[in-house]
Parts: structure tokens; sequence; C-alpha cells
């Protein structure tokens, strides 16, 4: 369970990510939900599984403690924010939704601190 906690965060964070959004170009919150969502989701998804399989490869042949921690800012955190930034903006062009340069920009500013900073402040806080 406790390795579940950091996945649980972060899909909620994406979840307020959307909502967020939504909300701030007065759309219906939930109504339309599941529509925003959904790429981000996939994306985080992709990026967790990214995280896990290239921290042990990539980072283990460099002489690093290459051991896989959700909660950890470098390399896990990074990795899981870009699989979910690149992921959902891929997935809505694919899926026709927009993503004007602006779009990737807040998109990115926010993710980052949604995903990568809790993770920090953890980290500092432990």
């Amino acid at each position: 369970m406790r390795k579940l906690v950091p996945l649980i965060a972060d899909a909620l964070l994406v979840i307020l990510f959307c909502a967020i959004g939504r909300r701030s170009h007065d759309e219906a919150i939930f109504a339309g939900l599941l529509r925003t969502l959904w790429p981000f989701a996939v994306g985080l998804a992709l990026g967790w599984a990214l995280a896990a399989v290239s921290v042990g490869r990539i980072f283990g042949e460099i002489g690093r403690d290459a051991r896989f921690d959700g909660t950890s800012p470098w390399p896990s955190g990074v990795l899981i924010w870009l699989g979910t930034l690149v992921g959902g903006m891929v997935l809505r062009v694919v899926s026709g939704q927009g993503t004007a340069f602006s779009f990737v920009l807040v998109a990115g500013a926010v993710l980052a601190l949604f995903l990568i900073g809790w993770r920090a402040a953890v980290r500092a806080l432990t």
C-alpha cells in the first residue's frame, strides 16, 4: 500500500490540474472532466512506467543507487512529470484537443509544481 501512495497522490494532482484548467476557462468542471483528464492520465501512467523501468537501467549503469523510489524528485519525479506532460500533449493532439504553445508552457509549469514539488517538499521535510 505504501508504494501506491505516490501514484495516488499524482493521480489526484492530475485530476486537480484538469479541474483547475476547466474552471479557469469557465467550462463545466464535471461534465467534461473525463475528456480533459484522459490524455494526462494516460501520460501519467506512461511516466510512471518510464520511471520504473528506466531508473534501474539507466542510472544503475552509471554507478548510482538505482532503486526506483516513487517519492524521489530526481530522477523518478522528473521522468513522471515528463511522461505526463509529453504523453498528455501528444494524446491531446491525436484526439483533436488544443495544444497552444502557451498551454504547453502553463501545463508544464503547473504539472512540474504538482508532480515534482510534493516530492521535493517530502524530501526536504524528511
